[in-house]
Parts: C-alpha cells; sequence; structure tokens
C-alpha cells in the first residue's frame, strides 16, 4: 500500500507506516497524509481510500466530493489542542497589559546607552495595562482546545463562561466546574472582558464577529481568534479598534489590512508551530489511516460517521453508501442470499452519508461483492 505525503510530517509517523511505501513522490496513492497543501485539484485515483490531515481544520480538502467518492477525509482533533491552549492563554496576558507596544517601544532606546534606565522608568507609564484575574472570559466553542482554554483561564482567576450548542458529554465533563454554561452568543458578546474563539469555520460561523456583534460587547473587550480569519470581519475589527470599542483584537491569522493597525497583534499562525504537537498530529493521523485501510475502522472522519470494532471473523465488508431507507435491508439480503452468516455488524450515519462494517463468517465470492455494489445507493464496497 502507498502513502503519499504532501507535506513534511513528523518522523514520528514512519514506524507507523513500515509496512507500507511511505514517500512524498509516489503516484495513485491509497492514502495521503497531509497538513497544509491544498487539495482542490489534487488529482484522485480509484485507488485512494483516505486522507489523513494531521490537525484539525480540514478546508484544504474537498471533504464533500471526497464523500461522493467513498473517500474518507480525517482530522486531529484535540492533538494540537495543549498548543494551541498555551498561546491563548499568552495572549490574554498580551490583551491585558500592552506588552507588544512596550516591547516595541524599547527597541526605540538602543543607543541611549546609560539613560536607559531613566528612559524606561519615565516612559513606562504609557503602556499601562490590567490584570487578567478577576476578569470575565468568554470562550465560544467548547471542544477539546475551548475546554482547555476555559480550565487554565479559571485557574488563573478568571471568571469564565462558556458557549456551545454542540457540547459533547466528554468535553462537559471535562469543562471545570468553574466555568458557567451561557445559552447564546450575545451572552458572551455582553459579558465577557475578553473573548476566544475556538469554532470551525462555516456558514453559521463565518463573520460571526461583525459590526453588529461588536456593538453588543463591552467598550474596552479584547478578542482573541486562533481559529479562523474569515470568523471575523476585518473592516469592523479596524474600525471598532480605531474608535475604541475594541482595546485589542489578537489574531493568529493575520491579513494585509490588519498589520500595522494600532491595538491588532498578529501573530503568525503559531497555534500549533510546537514539535510536541506536530508529533502528537503525526501519530494520530498515521494511525488512523492504517486502521482505516487495514481494518476499515472510521475515527475522527470529517464525512463519515464514526464507526469500528475490533476485526475477529474470517472476512470484514466495509460498504459506504447513502443515508436512505431500506438500504441496509438490501445489503443484508444480498449477503444472506449466498448463505453467510453476519457475525458482527455496525452501520451509521453522518448528513448524507453513512457507513457499514459487516463482518462475515465465511469470505463471500465476487458475485457477492459486485452486486452489493450494484445497489442504489452504494458508494464504495471493500473487502477486508
Amino acid at each position: 500500500m502507498k502513502i503519499l505525503k504532501l507535506n513534511a510530517i513528523s518522523p514520528v509517523a514512519d514506524e507507523i507506516f513500515s509496512k507500507y511505501e511511505y514517500t512524498d513522490s509516489c503516484a495513485s496513492p491509497d492514502g495521503v497524509m497531509v497538513r497544509s497543501a491544498n487539495m482542490a485539484d489534487f488529482p484522485v485515483t480509484d485507488n485512494l481510500l483516505a486522507v489523513a490531515r494531521a490537525g484539525a481544520g480540514t478546508n484544504n480538502i474537498p471533504s464533500a466530493e471526497y464523500a461522493e467518492k467513498g473517500i474518507v477525509v480525517f482530522n486531529t482533533p484535540g492533538a494540537n489542542a495543549n498548543a494551541v491552549k498555551e498561546l491563548v492563554i499568552c495572549e490574554l496576558f498580551l490583551g491585558g497589559r500592552n506588552i507588544t507596544d512596550a516591547i516595541d517601544w524599547v527597541k526605540t532606546l538602543k543607543g541611549e546607552g546609560e539613560n536607559v534606565g531613566k528612559l524606561v522608568e519615565k516612559g513606562k507609564s504609557k503602556f499601562v495595562g490590567c490584570e487578567i484575574a478577576g476578569k470575565t472570559l468568554g470562550v465560544i466553542g467548547l471542544g477539546a482546545i475551548g475546554v482547555m482554554v476555559a480550565n487554565s483561564a479559571a485557574a488563573l482567576g478568571m471568571k469564565v463562561i462558556g458557549f456551545d450548542p454542540y457540547l459533547s458529554t466528554p468535553n462537559a465533563v471535562a469543562l471545570t466546574s468553574d466555568a458557567k454554561l451561557v445559552s447564546s452568543r450575545d451572552e458572551i458578546y455582553k459579558k465577557a472582558d475578553f473573548i476566544t474563539l475556538h469554532v470551525p469555520l462555516n456558514a453559521e460561523t463565518k463573520g460571526m464577529i461583525n459590526a453588529e456583534t461588536i456593538k453588543k460587547m463591552k467598550d474596552g473587550a479584547v478578542i482573541i481568534n486562533n481559529s479562523r480569519g474569515e470568523l471575523a470581519d476585518t473592516s469592523a475589527v479596524i474600525d471598532a479598534l480605531e474608535g475604541g470599542k475594541l482595546a485589542r483584537y489578537i489574531t493568529d491569522f493575520p491579513v494585509a489590512e490588519l498589520i500595522g493597525v494600532k491595538n491588532a497583534v498578529c501573530v503568525p499562525h503559531l497555534g500549533a508551530s510546537t514539535p510536541e504537537a506536530e508529533d502528537y498530529c503525526a501519530v494520530m493521523a498515521a494511525r488512523q489511516l492504517t486502521d482505516y485501510i487495514e481494518n476499515g475502522n472510521i475515527k475522527n472522519s470529517v464525512n463519515y460517521p464514526a464507526v469500528s470494532m475490533p476485526k475477529e471473523s474470517a472476512a470484514r465488508v466495509c460498504i459506504h453508501h447513502r443515508n436512505i431507507k431500506e438500504i441496509l435491508s438490501k445489503l443484508l439480503t444480498v449477503i444472506s442470499s449466498y448463505g453467510i452468516n453476519v457475525a458482527n455488524m455496525q452501520d451509521a450515519s453522518k448528513g448524507e452519508y453513512a457507513y457499514l462494517i459487516c463482518d462475515l463468517d465465511e469470505v463471500p465470492n465476487a458475485e457477492c461483492i459486485e452486486k452489493l455494489r450494484k445497489i442504489s445507493g452504494v458508494i464504495k464496497v471493500r473487502l477486508l
């Protein structure tokens, strides 16, 4: 099996792919490992089974198109969570204290010699900031990163409020009891001194920070955006900074318009840029990819449901199909018509698509597999 690296991937993944041809230059790969490369025009062949993104965001991968072809797209939620969390905590201090401007000012004192000490004492009053302890942090999005940020901020003495209509049970359990859940983003906007965004970019969230929502915020609020630049309307942010409504806008996604704007702090996409995060992401992506190729198990896919179980029978049939009525009964009817017993099975859906793992007591012949492929609504069939 061939695995193509579209970006440099941490070498910790090499051992996981020891049984594979794992290279940055193979044709017709069975799997792809990717970080930031744009796959919009990637030449897809019939061999391609899955793409694993060593990171959380998958905007660079045409996941919907791949779902139509039965190509699973994986990501690695939580693998870089600690790295991003630490950057957000750093940015909370940057938002409260006028640290970046102060450091830039000190650089202008080069050449002042013995006068530096006196000039520092005289000029430091221009850069007075506030402490974050006792301030209210609003966390929008309580996934792996959001929960870690909320917990760390609470430990630093901040009052934490959070909003996430899709909060999972594991994340709810992991969230500190000191954090209070609120019922809307508007409540975050009205109550928070600091707001940090941890949501995916989609139709619902694009431009969520705009002139209208900024008006709802406290005067002097600080916004931290380490998720996606497009979550904020840049023009509205600049107007709010220049008018004093926002004290700071800190983002890990610089755009030309923000560079040089007073109180806009642009970080060059450093959220997951640690060797530890790169290692965690590479290992997680590689394990998910190999588990799918070898066992048909799906975990952390953005375009297909999570379906996995131990592989213990003579054969396993994995079927990508549309989420439509009666298709499951048709699939099982074909299998049973060949006198084959189903030892175990799992089927789950995600939007328009569904995925079936069916463990069988006998290996089905080619005719059986072909009949499964011809059922209306079936996208792909794999026999393991």
